[in-house]
């Protein structure tokens, strides 16, 4: 077996730093507590107690005479005051990049923004940037709290966006395109720790050349939880914090290992666990033999059984193995791809499948099968075929990442790049997850299988096109799908063409920018409004004449009619109100009050809710004129 080691794997550079700074005071002989334990390894947090470091939860149970080490994660501006009241000395070990993060949320509360933060609201690292932070202050752990939070969101002028350092890298991107898409230039800074974007590019890497992956790593660890994530979405990952945590049973069978570490690991654990599993691969040999001795036919990583099931549970079946003593189990997660599917829709008590071991244990006569490895295995003769013959295939996008999406086509994992997802580079490709795709197979050597959606959508649009510009005609209308949004506009898919939908033509009210009307995938109905076959252009209408206010009012309001409505804007000459969506009118200074008015505004303020009569209407110059005075005659009489 082979053991390949992350060259990032181990101690990043703010916390070996917070490390080395609080061994040399212990060394000088100082009195040191540590505002939490100091990093998230519970080896070194008992190594440094044993040397007379305290571990303290605040700074009010820090004993006088102590000096004060502030971890790598950082602590809120409060906590330095009640270092400061108190008159204790202390040593600031904040990382470079949390403080970092520290300025920006400083400088966004006092410029009265809202400081969006990507990251576990929990965690300490998090709880010290919110610290910083004077103003309003929304914390999300992912796109779907994001995707919650949007109303609230967008009732700011101002936004600021970081992540905490150790924030899942694929995660974020997906955030900032959503708020992108969303917001009109919302601040963000990639605050991602370097250190963090390379391990976890590494552990990407890596995972898709090993057959196991073994992350070294506190259990409460921020950066090796997401390291574990990262490597299980390639191949069977497993989190250890010590040697003594490795399960000689999980190795078997694995040509190739491969091993990271978290930003807290120490070196010292990373040596004994790479010393342990060469000591487990000698073990594995000799119970090879044993077993191949053994009455039983052996099992072994990889092997195909049949098996009968014997009960089934929401996340899981057990089942008997044709041939042996051992019982197995199968994973919901080894049984489909589907998240949302449930075991007992799937099988039921009696039924034979076909499976694959991926993990064998000898002492408690329990494997590990799989019912999608056996599928994927029985589905590479097809999709090795298809690449040869160029056939197109149909699976389903499981999932997306910062390079593409991952396709199940009859059990084998595609992976499509992102400029091979979509047709349009600005096209969101994570919404490909979920959906039927037809695609073609580009490349299909050993683990590395990769395809191609766009070359067929890319054919069936040209036909689209064709039948398009054969039929289009002024007036025409068609049931489009938005594509990409601009200050100017949005473009909408009619059929294999891309129509502009100008700003002016979604709304018969004035707005800003069209993600006030409509979004990027929304399914609307639009109109021709003019076209250029030569230039491959379209200009399209999304608002109906039936929806103009203009002619709501000419038809259902009279002059006389009076409103209760909201003063919009003030002039030297009157007040703008609104009378309904769309259309302002104005009531001019001699209009306001039977009084002299000199200052419109000191009287009428932007919000007021103000009684007015309709007086008079020039539809052409689509002017409106109000009055205030004629409801405070008729209120008098």
């Amino acid at each position: 077996m082979n053991i390949l080691l992350a060259k990032t794997a181990g101690f990043c550079f703010g916390v070996d730093r917070a490390v080395k700074l609080t061994y040399d005071l212990l060394a000088q002989g100082r009195r040191v507590a540590t505002l939490g334990p100091l990093i998230h390894n519970p080896q070194v947090v008992e190594d440094l107690e044993r040397r007379g470091a305290l571990t303290c939860p605040d700074v009010d149970s820090v004993p006088d005479g102590y000096e004060v080490v502030i971890r790598s994660h950082g602590v809120p501006q409060s906590v330095y005051e009640k270092i400061s009241t108190r008159g204790l000395a202390y040593h600031d070990a904040t990382c470079p990049f949390v403080a970092k993060i520290h300025r920006i949320a400083e400088e966004t509360g006092k410029n009265g923004a809202l400081l969006l933060v990507a990251g576990d609201a929990s965690h300490p690292e998090v709880k010290g940037i919110v610290g910083h932070c004077d103003g309003p202050v929304l914390v999300f752990a992912g796109l779907a709290e994001l995707e919650e939070k949007l109303p609230e969101i967008l009732q700011h002028s101002s936004i600021t966006m970081v992540a905490q350092t150790t924030f899942r890298v694929e995660t974020w991107e997906k955030c900032k395109e959503f708020l992108k898409k969303r917001y009109t230039n919302p601040q963000i800074f990639d605050t991602i720790c370097n250190a963090t974007w390379a391990r976890q590019q590494e552990a990407e890497d890596l995972s898709q050349k090993c057959d196991r992956m073994v992350v070294i790593g506190g259990h409460h660890s921020s950066n090796t939880q997401k390291l574990l994530q990262v490597a299980a979405r390639h191949t069977a990952a497993v989190t250890v914090e010590t040697a003594d945590e490795l399960d000689k049973s999980w190795l078997a069978g694995a040509e190739t290992v491969g091993v990271t570490a978290g930003a807290s690991t120490p070196s010292s654990i990373i040596e004994e666990v790479l010393n342990s599993m060469s000591e487990e691969i000698r073990d594995d040999m000799s119970f090879e033999e044993m077993l191949a001795a053994s009455d039983a036919k052996p099992l072994y990583v990889g092997k195909i059984v049949k098996a009968k099931v014997i009960s089934v549970s929401p996340t899981e079946c057990v089942v008997g193995i044709d041939g042996s003593k051992h019982t197995g189990i199968v994973k919901l997660s080894e049984m489909t791809h589907d998240p949302n599917a449930k075991m007992e829709d799937l099988v039921k008590v009696d039924d034979e499948l076909d499976l694959v071991v991926v993990k064998t244990n000898d002492q408690d006569g329990v494997d590990t099968l799989s019912r999608t490895k056996f599928e994927a295995q029985k589905g590479m003769k097809d999709v090795s075929e298809a690449c040869e013959n160029g056939t197109v295939m149909e699976g389903k996008v499981m999932e997306a990442n910062k390079g593409g999406v991952v396709v199940d086509v009859k059990g084998v994992r595609v992976f499509v790049p992102r400029s091979q997802a979509t047709l349009r580079r600005d096209e969101d490709y994570t919404k490909l997850v979920g959906q039927q795709v037809q695609l073609v197979i580009t490349e299909c050597a050993g683990r590395k299988i990769v395809g191609s959606i766009n070359k067929v959508t890319a054919e069936a649009n040209k036909a689209k096109r064709e039948e398009f510009w054969a039929n289009v005609e002024v007036g025409k209308r068609y049931n489009g799908v938005v594509k990409s949004l601009t200050s100017y506009g949005a473009f909408v898919d009619v059929g294999g063409v891309d129509g502009l939908c100008h700003i002016s033509e979604l709304s018969w009210s004035n707005i800003k920018h069209p993600s006030e009307v409509v979004s990027v995938g929304d399914e609307i109905e639009v109109y021709v409004k003019s076209y250029d076959p030569e230039n491959q252009k379209v200009s399209l209408g999304f608002k109906k004449d039936e929806d103009n206010p203009w002619v709501k009012l000419e038809n259902e309001v009279p002059i006389g009619t009076e409103f209760t409505a909201p003063v919009v804007s003030i002039t030297k000459f009157g007040a703008f109100v609104r009378i309904m969506p769309g259309i302002d009118g104005l009531v001019h200074i001699s209009e306001i009050s039977n009084e002299r008015v000199n200052k419109v505004s000191d009287v009428l303020k932007v919000g007021d809710e103000v009684k007015v009569k309709l007086t008079a209407v020039d539809f052409d110059r689509k002017r409106i004129s109000l009055s205030m005075k004629a409801c405070l005659d008729e209120d008098a009489e």
